[in-house]
């Protein structure tokens, strides 16, 4: 409702709003582009205009939908499954990534990766072997060295800070 709200004070009339997309009826000069950025900028929402950042965003999306939302392990490498998701050539969108985020994609998967690996262990459902399975890590080492690399403490300091912070014995 925002994000149409503020297309049509700057005069545009939106036709769809999808998650991450709007299409406009009509021309739409830069003068308007601006002023809608700027107006949902006040509500922590950006606007990409560029076809580079729009990419950028969409294979994010690609990540944090297998990240977060998928069950099942891929039968293919990322590599391929992000191609045939967004319909172009990995090595292109490995490097337009790098490009405007300055990491790789692969980087990005495993920070993503990681911070569900820390929001499980501070949940407290699963033990460290059923998260290594659901996010499809070879082995509970693997994703312990990953962890570790990323965070600078292995999971079980991670969950031995997080249970002594909740009950008030460590100020974190």
């Amino acid at each position: 409702m925002i994000v149409e709200l503020e297309f049509e004070k700057a005069g545009l009339k939106c036709t769809a709003i999808e998650q991450g997309r709007v299409t406009i009826a009509g021309t739409v000069s830069p003068i308007q582009i601006q002023e809608v950025g700027v107006a949902l900028l006040n509500y922590g929402l950006e606007l990409l205009d560029n076809k580079k950042s729009i990419l950028v965003e969409r294979i994010k999306q690609v990540i944090i939908d297998m990240i977060h939302h998928s069950e099942n392990q891929l039968k293919t490498n990322f590599s391929d499954y992000l191609s045939d998701k967004l319909n172009l050539d990995y090595t292109y969108l490995a490097n337009i990534f790098s490009d405007i985020q300055g990491i790789t994609i692969e980087h990005f998967i495993i920070l993503h990766k990681i911070q569900l690996v820390k929001q499980l262990i501070w949940q407290d459902e699963l033990n460290l072997t059923e998260i290594s399975w659901k996010l499809h890590y070879s082995s509970v080492a693997h994703l312990s060295t990953q962890f570790k690399k990323v965070t600078g403490v292995t999971p079980s300091q991670f969950k031995h800070f997080t249970f002594q912070s909740q009950t008030g014995l460590v100020n974190v």
